[in-house]
């Protein structure tokens, strides 16, 4: 295994911090400020006018759509390994993916018609979405079954015709509460009788297709991530053109396969730069205040904690730059292992350095005046999406029994 970046990477890495340094960092104080007068002003669900600024100024550094390997309509796209440092860099700030074209679930959906998606349906979908002049959703998740076996969706996709005829209720749909949601990706059941992974399908259905009702913002911790938005989204009598399948009826539960291991190893490269900007602020902070007469930074708790996330943080990352390497050289299906061992693994890390770094601020650690409350929701919620830590961790102990019997 060799996680040696080439010069590419290495131009293009320092190319993003620099990025970083002049437009994310110091913006975050204002992307704050506009997200409140928003809300404010009764709309929330506005795009931020900062990030769409932000978008032209990295279109023209050639910081874009990084994350699609091997799309000749995304030539600029690296392979896993070679996005990891790149991707690190954004998972610092968590609304900065969106200014490179790189954020969930778009990047998800864009792999989706990549892969798997026709001539037309890249032509009318994945191009703009590339262009970054739409966004879209991914429906799977459902409030009436355990969703983590995708085998459980019950709703419904019926074949009428040259149509397909949707029925189903969807929640957790990342992304359809941004007014320029335009797709949704929507997973539904085709066949009863089928092999319990060939019963479902996946079909594009354009958001403003009637039938469609966007019920309401579902909370995280109490966040709605406006306006991005985790939505409860009903179908009812949701007519598309049957030619909106991808990939053929029945074969949604591999599209399923073939989009979760780059979105997971996406998500657990953001998690370590999330972990290391916690550290960053837990040192600063520690630095900076005293408490009984002696700085933070010289209670002997701090450094066993502060010691603990730089080894949890190193392991985290080679981790996920082992599942990267192996990804790119023997496919998603082979690495399967490693990338069920660093979902597991980057966002529980990223917790446990942000639960710390909110111990350090104190008070100030769980308010609106800093980044880590929030931060540790996301981090929280990554251990359910995408599949909970108990599916992963059964997978994996599946694998070593199977190991032990050979």
């Amino acid at each position: 295994m060799d996680f040696g970046f080439s010069a590419e990477v290495q131009e293009l890495r320092a190319k993003l911090q620099a990025f970083f340094d002049e437009y994310i960092l110091p913006n975050e104080a204002a992307h704050a400020a506009e997200a409140a007068a928003h809300r404010a002003a009764g709309d929330p669900w506005r795009p931020s006018p900062l990030v769409e600024s932000l978008k032209v100024k990295a279109r023209e550094r050639g910081l874009w759509n990084l994350f699609l390997p091997r799309s000749p309509l995304a030539p600029q796209g690296l392979s896993n390994l070679d996005y990891a440092p790149l991707c690190e860099i954004m998972g610092r700030v968590p609304w900065s993916p969106e200014v490179f074209n790189c954020s969930a679930p778009d990047t998800g959906n864009m792999e989706v018609l990549a892969r798997y998606g026709s001539d037309a349906q890249k032509a009318r979908w994945l191009v703009p979405l590339l262009a970054g002049e739409i966004r879209s959703a991914f429906l799977m998740t459902e409030p009436g079954v355990a969703s983590a076996d995708a085998t459980n969706i019950r709703t419904r996709l019926r074949r009428d015709g040259d149509h397909i005829v949707i029925d189903g209720r969807k929640w957790f749909a990342s992304g359809a509460g941004d007014p320029r949601c335009t797709v949704y990706i929507v997973m539904g059941r085709s066949f009863e009788d089928a092999p319990a992974h060939r019963q479902q399908s996946m079909v594009l259905v354009p958001a403003d297709t009637p039938g469609i009702r966007v019920v309401r913002p579902m909370t995280v911790f109490g966040y709605d991530d406006a306006p991005h938005g985790h939505m409860e989204v009903e179908l009812r009598g949701v007519r598309v053109p049957a030619e909106n399948v991808i990939l053929g009826e029945g074969r949604g539960f591999e599209i399923a396969q073939g989009r979760l291991g780059p979105g997971r190893i996406h998500h657990c490269m953001r998690c370590i730069g999330l972990a290391e900007r916690a550290l960053e602020l837990l040192c600063e902070r520690l630095r900076t205040r005293q408490a009984f007469g002696r700085r933070l930074a010289d209670f002997d708790v701090w450094h066993e904690r502060i010691a603990e996330a730089r080894c949890l943080i190193e392991q985290a990352r080679l981790l996920t730059l082992k599942a990267a390497w192996a990804m790119d050289t023997v496919g998603n299906k082979a690495a399967k292992r490693e990338i069920a061992m660093i979902k597991v693994v980057a966002p529980n890390v990223a917790e446990k350095v942000l639960d710390w770094a909110i111990q350090a601020h104190g008070g100030a650690g769980v308010s609106q005046d800093f980044p880590l409350a929030q931060a540790w929701t996301a981090a929280r919620a990554l251990r359910l999406a995408d599949g909970p830590d108990e599916v992963h961790r059964a997978a994996i102990a599946k694998w070593e029994l199977a190991d032990a019997s050979m």
